[in-house]
């Protein structure tokens, strides 16, 4: 089945950050070690440790306490909880938690269209894949 990205939840370290959000790319990736040994015509590969990073989106919001800029840059260089809920929140719906070091909050002000901003994080341990209990 084809799910619609509207409805997409993600928060950083407890705070939703799903009204300011226009995309979330997660992206986990894996070590390759090279084990080619003599008389191999072909390289042969060896998976290694897991790892992965996250980009947050979205557009600029002043809300004091609880705008994009307000909640992230005090994380800058902190590690925290990342919830990523890709279908939206529910029971049995699919959810990854990790926890993440915040590397990066950029800011984009174009002259013709709307402040936007842009969160990454970097994995910090292992990926939980257990789907929301409700």
């Amino acid at each position: 089945m084809f799910i619609h990205g509207k409805g997409t939840v993600a928060t950083l370290d407890g705070d939703d950050l799903s009204a300011f959000g226009t995309s979330v790319e997660f992206n986990r990736s894996a070590d390759s070690h090279d084990v080619t040994t003599f008389g191999n015509d072909s390289h042969r590969k060896q998976g290694g440790l897991f790892d992965g990073t996250a980009t947050l989106n979205g557009i600029y919001d002043n809300t004091a306490s609880t705008g994009p800029q307000a909640v992230i840059s005090p994380l800058l260089g902190t590690v925290v909880a990342l919830v990523y809920q890709p279908e939206g929140a529910g029971a049995s719906l699919p959810q990854r938690t990790v926890d993440v070091l915040v590397t990066t909050y950029n800011e984009s002000s174009p002259v013709a269209d709307m402040v936007t901003w842009t969160c990454e994080v970097e994995f910090d341990g292992d990926v939980d894949l257990t789907a929301q209990s409700a």
